[in-house]
């Protein structure tokens, strides 16, 4: 039994590899990120930061559009990712991590300051999930669901962002 790894993902019990090599699990748990057995949400957003170091060197048009498919796709890989694992939004999926942290971090100056920033204010507001990120992760279900509480987390985390710098 690995300290990293849980032995079996959701209630159809699926094993790391398995999910390693569906290619839509594979995305739903952030590149292997969400098969993290401590911090999946965590390690998802971390998983993000390459993702928007890459998109960061584009410009600003094509960050918007990048992460606006994110969210897009983000629907279907989640709705998908939780009717095969049989549970909703389970803690490995962390697509919607990523889509949130993308979300924080659109058109703030790039800084190592920003970039922490981003993180522990998203990270806050997806822990914590003061209304209505609350609300809308027990009341809205499904890809859309799962996407939701997290974009509404990026899009409150952004605008501290804003407020800071």
């Amino acid at each position: 039994m690995s300290i990293f790894l849980r032995e079996h993902y959701g209630h159809s019990r699926l094993g790391a590899w398995q999910i390693v090599k569906d290619p839509t699990l594979f995305l739903a748990f952030g590149f292997g990120s969400g098969l993290s057995k401590a911090m999946p949400g965590t390690m998802g957003t971390i998983a993000a930061i390459p993702l928007y170091l890459v998109l960061l060197q584009t410009s600003a048009w094509v960050y918007a559009l990048s992460t606006l498919v994110v969210i897009v796709a983000g629907i279907f890989i989640c709705d998908v990712a939780a009717q095969k694992l049989e549970v909703h939004d389970f803690g490995g999926i962390v697509w919607d991590e990523i889509a949130g942290f993308l979300i924080t971090m659109v058109g703030i100056a790039h800084s190592w300051q920003s970039l922490l920033a981003g993180f522990v204010l998203f990270r806050l507001f997806d822990i914590v999930k003061p209304w209505p990120i609350r609300w809308l992760d027990r009341h809205v279900h499904g890809g859309f669901g799962i996407m939701l509480d997290d974009v509404v987390a990026g899009i409150f985390a952004a605008l501290m962002l804003r407020i800071w710098f």
